[in-house]
C-alpha cells in the first residue's frame, strides 16, 4: 500500500502531539516542529508518545532550522504569538490549517479550514509526552461561510483523525460557532488562571475565584450575543444553558464542585506565559474588546491592562493578584 502524503505539525505541545500521533498512527509521513532544542532531541530519540495509546515514531526538527516542503499541508498548533513567524517561512500555495484557540487577524484571507479542540491534552515542557486530561472532540471545518469544501488532502486529514485520535473529530459546515463558545470559557479561565497560578479547578473552588470566574462568563457571553455570533455546543451545556444557569446563583454553586473534579490539575493554556513576557490575551480578552467596541465590557478591558503589565514585568503570579481583577 503507497504511503500517504507527508503533512508537518507546527507545534509540539498537547494539541500538536495529540495530531501528529493520530496521523502516525495512520501512517502519515509526519515532520513536527517546535522551538525547544531539548524536546526536538527528546522526540528523534525516544518518539512522540501519549500516555496510554503507545509510541509512534515520527521526525523533530527545530524551527530554526526547519524549511517547509512545497505542497506540504501545514497544521498549525503553535499560539497565536508564534503565527506570523510561521507564515513568514511559508509560501502562499501552502495549505494551512490551524488548530488554535485564539482569534488571530494574521490568518484572515490565508486559511479556509480550521479546527477547534475541546478535549485537553497536556505535554510535558522537555519531550513530546502529553496526556489527555480532558475528552472532547475536535471539531473541523470552514471557517468562513464563503468556504467550500475541503481539499482532497484536508479530507484525508479528517478522516484518519477521526480514526486514530485519542478524541472525537466532529465535522461541522461552520467551524466559528466552536471556536466561539471555546473563547467564551478560555476567556474566563485564562485571566484569572494566568495570573494567580491557579489550576483550572481552583477557579471554581475558591469562592473569590469562583465569582470572578462566573461574571466573565456572563460579561463574555454578553459580548457575543450583542456582536448577534452563533455559538455551538462543545461541552455538556450549549452556552445559552450556561448562561441560563449561571443567572440561576444557588443552581450554580451547587454545580461547580462537579465540574471542578473534572478539571483537577489541568491548566489553561496561559499559565506560565506572563513569566516569559508574552501571552495570547489580544488573541482572546482583547478580541471580545474589539467585538463589544463602544458596549461595555469592563472585566475584559481590566483583564487586557492587568496582564500586559505583568507581562511587561515578567511579574510572577499569585493568587492573591486576583484583587487587581475585581471591578
Amino acid at each position: 500500500m503507497s504511503r500517504q502524503p507527508a503533512v508537518t505539525v507546527v507545534g509540539a505541545g498537547g494539541i500538536g502531539c495529540s495530531l501528529g500521533h493520530a496521523l502516525a498512527r495512520s501512517d502519515w509521513n509526519v515532520r513536527m516542529v517546535d522551538a525547544d532544542q531539548g524536546k526536538v532531541a527528546a522526540g528523534n530519540a525516544d518518539g512522540l508518545e501519549i500516555e496510554g495509546h503507545g509510541v509512534q515514531r515520527t521526525s523533530f526538527v527545530e524551527f530554526a532550522d526547519w524549511s517547509p516542503e512545497p505542497g506540504t499541508p501545514i497544521l498549525l498548533c503553535t499560539k497565536c504569538f508564534d503565527t506570523p513567524a510561521v507564515l513568514d517561512r511559508l509560501e502562499k500555495d501552502h495549505e494551512i490549517i490551524p488548530v488554535q484557540n485564539g482569534f488571530d487577524a494574521t490568518l484572515v484571507g490565508r486559511i479556509t479550514h480550521e479546527g477547534i479542540a475541546s478535549y485537553v491534552s497536556e505535554c510535558e515542557s522537555d519531550r513530546p509526552f502529553t496526556r489527555i486530561t480532558r475528552d472532547g472532540d475536535l471539531h473541523l471545518g470552514p471557517s468562513s461561510r464563503d468556504a467550500t469544501g475541503g481539499s482532497d488532502v484536508f479530507e484525508r486529514l479528517a478522516r484518519d483523525l477521526d480514526a486514530n485520535g485519542c478524541f472525537r473529530v466532529v465535522r461541522v459546515e461552520d467551524v466559528r460557532p466552536y471556536k466561539y463558545s471555546k473563547l467564551m470559557y478560555n476567556a474566563a479561565i485564562s485571566p484569572l488562571a494566568a495570573v494567580s497560578g491557579l489550576d483550572n479547578a481552583q477557579l471554581l473552588t475558591r469562592p473569590e475565584a469562583r465569582a470572578m470566574f462566573f461574571a466573565f462568563l456572563r460579561e463574555n457571553y454578553s459580548i457575543l450575543r450583542r456582536a448577534k455570533i452563533t455559538l455551538g455546543r462543545i461541552g455538556p451545556f450549549h452556552p445559552d444553558t450556561v448562561n441560563r444557569i449561571l443567572n440561576l446563583p444557588l443552581i450554580a454553586r451547587v454545580m461547580a464542585p462537579s465540574f471542578a473534579r473534572s478539571l483537577r490539575n489541568t491548566y489553561c493554556s496561559m499559565s506560565g506565559d506572563i513569566e516569559k513576557g508574552r501571552t495570547e490575551i489580544e488573541h482572546f480578552n482583547g478580541h471580545l474588546v474589539e467585538l463589544a467596541g463602544n458596549e461595555p465590557c469592563p472585566m475584559n478591558r481590566l483583564a487586557c491592562s492587568v496582564v500586559r503589565r505583568m507581562e511587561s514585568a515578567r511579574e510572577q503570579p499569585n493568587p492573591d493578584r486576583l484583587g487587581e481583577l475585581v471591578i
